[in-house]
């Protein structure tokens, strides 16, 4: 089941909190109707969403996790070129469709670099997948 946090915490505690615990999304009360509307459809197809504003709070949160992080884990396996670009377009927000025209592959194959990546990380989530590409910085914090 997915799920979206409707709130009105503003506050990077519940956010992180909301996506430790395996929220696909987070957004505000204040938000428009067609934020929430947006939000809605998303998570529906299996995405993330995350209020805009308070997407620099989970950039800066795990920017600095990474820079202060000196070792990656040694048992960590290797991902393949391809699946470090799926996790960037992942990262960026593309849809699966996206990605699989982007890379000139089929929307199948796409699930399948996702869930091996996945399997590989022991990932539970895509907000897990924004997280490890913020990590390991195959995304531009500056977008």
């Amino acid at each position: 089941m997915a799920v979206l946090m409707l709130t009105i915490h503003d506050r990077e505690d519940y956010f992180f909190k909301a996506l430790n615990a395996g929220a696909s999304g987070y957004i505000l009360k204040g938000a428009e109707m067609d934020e929430l509307v947006d939000a809605v459809r998303a998570i529906a197809k299996g995405e993330t969403y995350i209020f805009p504003t308070l997407i620099p709070k989970l950039v800066a949160d795990y920017v600095q996790r990474a820079r202060s992080s000196a070792a990656e884990d040694q048992n960590q396996r290797e991902l393949t070129p391809r699946e470090q670009e799926v996790i960037r377009l992942i990262a960026e927000g593309r849809t699966t469709v996206e990605i699989a025209g982007t890379l000139t592959i089929s929307p199948h194959t796409v699930r399948r670099h996702r869930d091996h990546i996945m399997a590989k990380l022991n990932f539970h989530s895509k907000a897990d997948i924004i997280r490890f590409a913020i990590h390991r910085g195959l995304i531009d914090e500056s977008k």
